[in-house]
């Protein structure tokens, strides 16, 4: 099998590990609004795993295919510049965010653990989402108006 092929292979499975680890913090965060900590706790854990799994498959994705630009259709490259812009800045503020966290709730200390997850959850929740809709429209929409835009 080609790196490329592989490379291809690693997109969807990005968006899945993105699903994945968006699916987990919300059930997580629903756990802890039913006051039910351990299964906040194993849900945020799995999103997490699944969170630094993504970070190593995207890597390898990038490291074996490069970069994929968008096709230049207007206005939905820009929407699509302006999510993927956002998405790459918070993911890069959401990785200390999410260690420290994970880290303060593993040691007990709850009270800084639930001021700093008012600011994570919503950082990691926004970039795990945004990270699907990057995939769709980059993998799946851009395609399509590349082919339209090109038809007589």
């Amino acid at each position: 099998m080609s790196a490329e092929s592989i490379g291809r292979l690693l997109a969807p499975l990005n968006a899945l590990l993105n699903a994945t680890s968006a699916t987990l913090l919300f059930a997580g965060f629903v756990a802890i609004k039913q006051r039910n900590i351990e299964a906040h706790r194993w849900r945020m854990q799995g999103a997490f795993i699944a969170s630094g799994v993504f970070l190593v498959s995207y890597v390898a994705r990038f490291a074996l295919t490069g970069t994929h630009r968008f096709p230049d259709v207007g206005i939905v490259r820009t929407i699509y510049l302006v999510i993927l812009s956002t998405h790459t800045l918070l993911a890069m503020a959401a990785l200390p965010l999410v260690i420290v966290t994970l880290r303060l709730g593993r040691q007990g200390r709850f009270e800084a653990h639930r001021k700093l997850a008012k600011i994570t959850f919503p950082i990691w929740a926004y970039v795990s989402v945004t990270g699907i809709v990057v995939y769709l429209m980059l993998y799946h929409l851009a395609p399509m108006l590349a082919g339209a835009a090109h038809a007589p």
